[in-house]
């Protein structure tokens, strides 16, 4: 099977089943790439009886190839990615994005987990 992030984005009815399914995304920020910010990504994830066996993501202005296989870890251009040692949240630098969703419902969503984020003593 495949679904395609844009044609479900344009409202096409997508529903993951147990079969081998390809998941892509060929402009994985759209909005960045529209307004020419340059995080912009091609991603690929393949998912078997709804489990994600492997992913790729391409990032196409840095030149990065991250993949990633189930059990076997996550690298960038071939090299072995590791998570900080880090456990500290006060230590911490949180990224978050908002989505372009703008649907009153969503927001008061968006907007109460942005709340709650902001309360943690987060180093930045």
């Amino acid at each position: 099977s495949f679904i395609g992030e844009e044609s479900v984005a344009a409202g096409e009815g997508s529903i993951l089943t147990d079969n081998p399914t390809w998941i892509i995304d060929p402009i994985d920020g759209t909005t960045n790439f529209v307004h020419r910010f340059p995080f912009v990504a091609v991603s690929i994830g393949f998912v078997v009886n709804k489990k994600i066996e492997f992913g790729i993501v391409y990032s196409c202005i840095e030149d990065k190839m991250y993949t990633a296989r189930k059990g076997k870890g996550a690298f960038c251009n071939g090299q072995k990615l590791r998570v900080s040692g880090q456990e500290d949240i006060t230590k911490s630098l949180l990224v978050t994005e908002l989505g372009s969703n703008r649907d009153p419902e969503a927001i008061k969503i968006i907007l109460s987990n942005m709340e709650r984020l902001l309360s943690i003593p987060i180093h930045g």
